[in-house]
């Protein structure tokens, strides 16, 4: 007995928590903070962050709040009533999904409504569906709900996109969900209306859950249209989740502003785990965000517009680097580069093998920052986000086409 409690106690930290993987996307941008505050010239193609400030009006909406003492209490924790009205009606309008306030739940950023959506619908041994590359965080918060990711490949051939039939041939009786990013994080793809419908259609037959993150419905380029599956397909029912937040579209990362929609059910449940988890989300911050949703979209296309100019120099600059192919990312703003070529090639010396130890060479030699594909599935491939200056962008792919252009 006192020997299984010796064990017991030399193990501090749960098995649970010591299975989770850190985010490398933080972990990339972090290093690549700490070499800049040495001193070190280093371009962060890192982290998914618009570089813009915040626009004013909703800066301005949140000093107001200020001024308000009853900001200065709890509020309802599945958030404040305006904000969800607000949240309402963005989403009959962006998504083509009419929903009743009553089915959302603002929680503390997109990553807070990810973990509360696998923890509220999957249980120990449930298999989700995970078209990759995936976002970092998405296996993680799965796992930590006792399910089962399992992972469906699509790649640049495929412009990165799965297909029902993909899908099918990871189907199991043990599946309960699928997980969908369009446009995706962190490949840049965005699924067109047929394509969103036949993914629908398919898992509405074979009764599955639908979690779908749309935190970047407003960037897409082309003239493409972004289409929800909630919105196109009513016959998923009350199958489907839908996660999204304001910190892509409005420059608001830092404000931590997210939420889920859901059938009535699920979001009920959703808030008495977050009456427990983190109560109300930050009162200025949820006026802040009724004031992007119900403000003028002028800033956030000029934005958009920013980031499509940037798209294209960031796919030319790449693709002229012999051995890398980038597909032209659609939505977000990722390009997602096959670097497949590169492994096995000999870099001043160094013969790196997997993604990983050649974005840890390109950090160390050219001093660029990039996010390696084990973050999102195989090895490979690297993650750039063009969400950072002309200038450094412009600087980043000079040397990464130095560097790069290099091999033997």
């Amino acid at each position: 007995m006192s020997e299984h409690r010796s064990d017991r106690s030399a193990q501090r930290i749960s098995r649970r928590i010591a299975a989770i993987a850190p985010s490398a996307t933080l972990a990339v941008d972090s290093k690549a903070k700490e070499l800049k505050a040495a001193g070190e010239p280093v371009i962060g193609f890192g982290a998914g962050e618009p570089d813009f400030p915040t626009p004013a009006y909703i800066v301005d909406a949140a000093a107001e709040a200020l001024k308000d003492p009853s900001n200065f209490r709890y509020s309802p924790g599945v958030g404040l009533p305006a904000l969800r009205e607000a949240i309402a009606a963005a989403t009959a309008r962006d998504s083509g999904w009419d929903v009743d306030p009553s089915q959302i739940i603002v929680t503390n950023g997109g990553k807070q409504a990810v973990y509360q959506s696998f923890q509220t619908v999957v249980d120990d041994g449930d298999e989700v569906l995970l078209p990759s590359p995936y976002w970092t965080t998405y296996p993680e918060a799965i796992r930590l709900a006792g399910g089962t990711p399992v992972e469906v490949f699509a790649g640049p051939e495929l412009g990165y996109k799965v297909t029902p039939e993909m899908l099918e041939e990871h189907r199991t009786d043990g599946t309960k969900a699928l997980l969908l990013c369009s446009p995706s994080n962190p490949t840049g793809a965005v699924f067109t209306a047929e394509e969103i419908k036949a993914l629908g259609a398919w898992a509405a037959e074979k009764g599955l859950m639908v979690i779908t993150d749309e935190i970047y419905q407003h960037l897409v380029y082309d003239g493409l249209q972004f289409t929800s599956i909630a919105g196109a397909c009513p016959e998923l029912g009350e199958n489907v989740i839908v996660l999204n937040g304001v910190a892509k579209t409005y420059a608001m990362t830092g404000w931590r502003v997210g939420w889920m929609i859901g059938p009535k059910d699920v979001i009920k449940a959703a808030g008495n785990l977050q009456s427990h988890l983190s109560s109300n989300v930050n009162n200025i911050a949820q006026r802040a965000a009724i004031a992007a949703l119900t403000g003028p979209m002028d800033e956030v296309e000029a934005m958009k517009a920013a980031f499509d100019r940037r798209r294209k120099t960031i796919v030319e600059g790449l693709n002229a680097i012999d051995g890398v192919e980038v597909p032209t990312p659609q939505g977000a703003f990722y390009a997602y580069a096959d670097v497949r070529s590169l492994l096995g090639r000999n870099f001043g010396g160094t013969v790196p093998q997997t993604s990983a130890e050649l974005a840890e060479l390109v950090l160390n030699q050219a001093k660029v920052a990039v996010v390696p594909g084990e973050a999102f599935g195989p090895s490979g491939y690297f993650r750039l986000s063009y969400a950072l200056g002309d200038d450094d962008l412009a600087e980043g792919l000079r040397r990464l086409q130095e560097f790069l252009g290099s091999a033997t």
